[in-house]
């Protein structure tokens, strides 16, 4: 029997069996040595070369070579998918010996052209604001005022804006809105919105005057053109930022920027567009191209409504003038018959394929031109500068039988207006189905040429065969031929493609001007939310068949050097470059010397710490040696403690003054917006709701510091500029310490309602003087509110622009502050006899008489917040822009009713009237 510590190799044999005890003590030792036993089987497989690697190679290639193939043929988005259909096309235009024959398009059916794009609808995007009633069908309307919208421009140049703007303009005047317009610059269309009956406001370059505007007062903003983006900083901010807006974008401009900014990593750049992309409520485009030019910036507010002047004769009229110039530069002979082939904008992947089919139908005709003088030039406008295009065109044109010269290829790079001007026929070759007619085709008659396209729903909707344009169908290009040969005679145009193309431009002048109208006056009355007292437009479908038929022309062809003389496109993205480049230049400045500065810094904290260090011992040291010494009188010591509380907190040129005066008049304020209607002398100082949109370096009181309720956005909205009220009675010594104490709305200031610096004189001098008592001032007059012009009674005016919930709530409220067990049919009597109520919390008053209104608005308003949920929200706030904007109404006008009296008079006079009033209820 051997032993294991001999270390002689044992030979094993296989044919033995283990035993059980073996085999269960050992089980785990024995799976390690079958796995290492065939691991070294496998080296010794691979070592050792028993098998062969040509077949194991050709096995990995056949395998990678079938999953090749299934990529190719069943994955989504393979080119498979229109690979059968085209080489099914390729079988059927081939005849036996290998030519091209032409007999039979019957195949076109079959094909889906374009079946890789896809268009959404046009009014699809509108279903998202009509999921909820905008205008309250439920909601009491009284119609005393107009919609209000403004119309903002870059300047008053004339352009296609403007002249689309004042036609939708004017139909919307028609059908019951009022408007307004705001323009950066003046200019020669200053007297067509006059002569229209629309106010104008011209603002200068400073950003100050560009944000003095009330954009509350508006129910709508509809701002034109990239180039008006620099009102946009004012409307991004609060109070105006949920103010509904509409951005009209035609330009291109910004679309070519934002793909460099892109491709450069400029994100910044691309974040600060967003911002701006993301405050309009819906961004409109004339076309379905710009919405996927600007996809960088989606924020999905984008819309659609087709139309615009853009592509109208103006343009066309100057580049007919040089049509000669740009035949030369187009390398066409005198007497050459040039046809433009032009196409979507949008790249895929069967273009080469309906060029094919037309290049087909055109060679009969460049045979006939074989016998005449004349030669013919065919150019196809399509893709762009970075594709290979021009190659696959050329290898067509060749095997058609075209020689070299006669088929040429150009890039779009977003202008084709040489390509269509020096064009005798344009041929709309794209077969691809759109939702909006083709702005190419629509740029073609706008040039006078004779249009032809295939025969699809966008097009068979504005080209009446053989009257203002030719359709032919997709799958019997035959017609084509047939088409041409029509319109071309001995080489030239022919009378009846003359006559055709002279309708086409009259037809194209006003195309789409009725789906323009309607699109916008459809769009806004899908988003407008208005208050009740405001009267409901009427329908789109109301506009007058007269304002919708054409564009305005008339009024701007009579303006000389009506174009503006300077290039403003890029004006304002030059200004966000320069800014922005600036600042990651100072960046990139810190970060270079911020590996230098480190050492210094430390450096600068160890020597401050051992010079603190020092001064401490010091300290210690002369405390010791220290005796007493003399104290000095009390009242000495009074005077430097004061001394030293002077210097501590040292207070502004504007405190001081205010000290000596009688009269301190908070003008309470929310959001950067406000900032420029708000005063800088002493007599008035800010009050901010919130926080963060204090002025900085003002002397302004932070509201909800003094009363932390504000900082719940619902208390702050609900609660209005009453909450700067309580948030000044709340220990009122400490912060005002004047005998009288007013507020001043800043949309008083908007309105130009505001006290003027006489009205102030005489407001201190009747104050000073004690002329009235303990009076109440005020200079916002409800007889002089726009939103009541038919001068209605306090009750009146206060259902009106509370959906005529004002007397319900404020009885019910009556109901539960005095415990009344009846039902109230009477409420407090409001004359109307003389005098007039105060609106907009404009109002002085003695600070005893305001912190007993103060008491009384409290106790109101805890029953008001006591009462059921339905009476204390919906009733009164009838959209939720009011609400947004601190517009709780009941609380804007009912408490100003219990305290201010029509003229000035005695303040507790008006509380004994409620009281005896109430009194004789009970």
């Amino acid at each position: 029997m051997g032993s294991l510590e001999s270390g002689l190799p044992l030979k094993r044999d296989h044919h033995l069996q283990r035993s059980s005890s073996v085999r269960n003590t050992n089980s785990s030792n024995t799976n390690g040595f079958f796995l290492q036993r065939s691991r070294s089987r496998f080296a010794k497989v691979i070592l050792l070369k028993k098998i062969d690697y040509l077949p194991l190679i050709c096995a990995v290639v056949v395998f990678f070579f079938f999953v090749f193939l299934f990529q190719i043929f069943f994955l989504p988005g393979s080119v498979v998918e229109d690979g059968i259909k085209f080489e099914k096309a390729h079988v059927l235009m081939l005849s036996k010996n290998g030519e091209v024959k032409f007999e039979n398009f019957s195949f076109l059916k079959e094909l889906d052209f374009g079946e890789d794009i896809n268009f959404e609808q046009t009014l699809k995007i509108s279903g998202k604001f009509r999921k909820e009633d905008k205008n309250g069908s439920n909601v009491v309307r009284f119609g005393f005022r107009k919609p209000k919208l403004a119309l903002v421009f870059a300047n008053l140049w004339v352009d296609h804006h403007l002249i689309l703007m004042a036609t939708v303009a004017t139909a919307l005047l028609e059908i019951g809105y009022e408007i307004e317009v705001f323009s950066q610059e003046n200019g020669p269309a200053h007297a067509i919105w006059k002569e229209i009956g629309v106010p104008l406001t011209v603002n200068t370059a400073d950003q100050d005057v560009k944000c003095a505007v009330d954009w509350l007062n508006y129910d709508g903003i509809l701002v034109n053109s990239l180039n008006a983006v620099e009102f946009f900083p004012c409307l991004m901010q609060e109070p105006f930022k949920n103010v509904p807006l509409v951005w009209t974008i035609h330009e291109q401009t910004l679309a070519a920027r934002l793909s460099q900014y892109v491709s450069s990593g400029q994100s910044e750049l691309v974040d600060i567009w967003r911002k701006y992309f993301n405050r309009a409520t819906v961004i409109v485009f004339p076309n379905y191209i710009l919405p996927i030019a600007y996809s960088a910036c989606d924020p999905g507010n984008y819309f659609v409504i087709p139309g615009s002047p853009e592509e109208s004769c103006i343009a066309g009229n100057q580049l007919v003038s040089m049509a000669d110039n740009l035949r030369l530069r187009m390398e066409y002979g005198p007497d050459d018959f040039a046809v433009a082939i032009v196409g979507s904008r949008l790249s895929y992947r069967a273009m080469w394929l309906e060029h094919a089919f037309i290049l087909k139908a055109l060679h009969p005709l460049f045979t006939d031109f074989g016998s005449l003088s004349s030669h013919l030039k065919i150019i196809i406008s399509a893709g762009d500068s970075t594709s290979n295009y021009s190659r696959i065109v050329e290898t067509i044109a060749l095997k058609l039988g075209y020689p070299k010269e006669t088929v040429k290829h150009i890039t779009v790079n977003g202008n084709n207006d040489p390509v269509i001007s020096t064009a005798d026929v344009v041929i709309y070759g794209s077969f691809l189905s759109e939702n909006s007619f083709p702005d190419i085709l629509l740029r073609a008659m706008c040039f006078g040429k004779p249009i032809i396209a295939p025969d699809l729903p966008a097009t068979r909707k504005y080209v009446s065969d053989k009257v203002n344009g030719y359709l032919f169908p997709k799958d019997d290009t035959k017609v084509l031929t047939r088409i041409m040969f029509q319109m071309v005679s001995n080489g030239k145009l022919s009378l009846i493609a003359q006559n055709a193309a002279s309708v086409g431009k009259l037809t194209a002048k006003n195309l789409m001007v009725s789906e323009t109208v309607e699109g916008y006056a459809l769009l806004l009355e899908n988003i407008l939310t208005l208050p009740s007292e405001v009267a409901v437009p009427l329908s789109a479908k109301s506009i007058p068949m007269k304002l919708k038929a054409e564009w305005r022309w008339q009024p701007f062809e009579t303006i000389t050097n009506a174009h503006s003389p300077s290039n403003t496109s890029t004006k304002y993205f030059l200004e966000i470059e320069k800014q922005l480049n600036h600042s990651n230049g100072e960046n990139s400045e810190a970060l270079d010397t911020s590996n230098d500065t480190l050492l210094y810094t430390i450096w600068e904290e160890q020597k401050y710490i051992n010079m603190v260090n020092m001064r401490k011992r010091r300290e210690d040291e002369e405390l010791k040696d220290r005796t007493d010494q003399p104290r000095g009188t009390w009242d000495e010591i009074y005077r430097s403690v004061r001394k030293a509380d002077r210097s501590l907190h040292e207070r502004d040129e504007g405190e001081l003054e205010r000290t000596g005066q009688p009269l301190c008049i908070y003008e309470p304020y929310f959001g950067v917006g406000t900032w420029p209607f708000l005063h800088h002398t002493s007599l008035y100082r800010g009050l901010g709701l919130s926080r963060k949109s204090r002025r900085p370096g003002a002397d302004d009181i932070d509201a909800s510091s003094r009363l932390p309720l504000l900082n719940n956005v619902y208390y702050r909205d609900v609660l209005g500029e009453y909450g700067a009220f309580f948030a000044i009675a709340n220990r009122i010594d400490r912060i005002h310490k004047n005998a009288w104490i007013g507020f001043q709305s800043w949309r008083a200031t908007a309105q130009m309602k505001s006290l003027s610096k006489t009205a102030e004189r005489s407001l201190l001098d009747a104050i000073e003087a004690q002329r009235h008592g303990d009076a109440l001032y005020f200079w916002a007059r409800i007889d002089m509110d726009p939103r009541n012009p038919l001068k209605q009674d306090f009750w009146s005016f206060c259902d009106a622009i509370n959906s005529g919930n004002c007397r319900f709530v404020f009885s019910e409220a009556l109901k539960q502050m005095y415990g009344i067990k009846h039902n109230l049919s009477s409420l407090p009597v409001m004359p109307s006899d003389e005098g007039t109520w105060s609106v907009m919390h404009s109002w002085v008053s003695p600070t005893k008489s305001f912190l007993e209104f103060v008491m009384f608005s409290r106790f109101n308003l805890s029953t008001y917040s006591n009462m059921p949920l339905h009476f204390r929200l919906c009733p009164l706030i009838s959209n939720e822009q009011s609400f947004k904007s601190a517009e709780c109404l009941w609380m804007h006008l009912m408490h100003n009713s219990t305290t201010i009296t029509r003229k000035p008079g005695i303040v507790i006079s008006v509380y004994r009237r409620y009281f005896s009033h109430i009194t004789t209820l009970l």
